[in-house]
C-alpha cells in the first residue's frame, strides 16, 4: 500500500481566534485548543486508525503544534522538524488580513507574499520536503502543523501550484489525510473536525 499523511493542525491559540497571522510567533493553545488536542487523540486512538502504531510522526518544533501532538497522546512518539514550522510572515507577524488591507489594498497572501519574511517559493520548497518524505515512506506518516504550511503541503501533494492552497481552508485542530486515487495523488479527508463536537 503506499503511504498517507495524516495532517493534523494544531488546537486553537488567542491569534488564531483573532485572525492574526501567526508565523514564528510562539502562541500557547487556549483551553479550547487543549481540549480539542485531547479529543483529536483520543479520534486518532479509536479504530480506524488505532493509535497509528507503525505510523512515523513528526511535529513543528513550535509551541502551539508540538503540544497539541503531546496533548493528543503522540509527544512520545513524535520527531520535531523545522520544515513543518509556519510560514515565517515577516513584516505581517501578528496581523489580521483587514490590518494588513488596510495598508496594502488587494493584497492575497497566496499572490504576493509578505515582506521581509518568507517567499512563496521558500515554503513551496518546505512542502515538497514534507511530501517528499511522506511519500518515500514505508508506512503512513502523522504531522503536526499550521494551517498555512498544512495547506501548502496539499496543493504540492496533489501537484499544484502553492497559490491552490487558498482553496484549501484549515480549522484549529482539523485533521486531514491526503491518499492516492487511480495510483495518482488524492485528498481522502479534508479539513474534518467531527471530533470537536462532543
Amino acid at each position: 500500500m503506499a503511504p498517507r499523511i495524516l495532517l493534523a493542525r494544531h488546537g486553537q491559540t488567542a491569534w488564531s481566534l483573532s485572525g492574526r497571522h501567526t508565523g514564528r510567533t510562539d502562541v500557547p493553545l487556549l483551553d479550547e485548543g487543549r481540549r480539542g488536542a485531547k479529543l483529536l487523540g483520543e479520534r486518532l486512538h479509536r479504530e480506524p486508525w488505532s493509535g497509528l502504531r507503525d505510523a512515523e510522526i513528526r511535529t513543528s518544533p513550535l509551541l502551539r503544534a508540538s503540544d497539541t501532538c503531546e496533548l493528543a497522546g503522540f509527544g512520545g512518539r513524535a520527531r520535531e522538524w523545522d520544515a513543518l514550522m509556519e510560514f515565517d510572515y515577516g513584516a505581517y507577524e501578528g496581523m489580521t488580513p483587514a490590518e494588513i488591507q488596510a495598508v496594502r489594498p488587494g493584497w492575497f497572501i497566496w499572490r504576493d507574499g509578505v515582506p521581509d519574511g518568507e517567499s512563496l517559493a521558500e515554503v513551496a520548497a518546505r512542502a515538497d520536503e514534507v511530501v517528499e518524505w511522506a511519500r518515500s515512506a514505508d508506512r503512513d506518516v502523522l504531522v503536526f502543523a499550521h494551517g498555512h504550511i498544512l495547506r501548502a503541503i496539499g496543493a504540492r501533494w496533489l501537484g499544484e501550484d502553492i497559490s491552490f492552497a487558498s482553496r484549501i481552508r484549515l480549522a484549529p485542530t482539523s485533521l486531514s489525510v491526503l491518499d492516492w486515487a487511480y495510483g495518482a495523488p488524492a485528498i481522502d479527508i479534508w479539513n474534518d473536525t467531527g471530533h470537536l463536537a462532543k
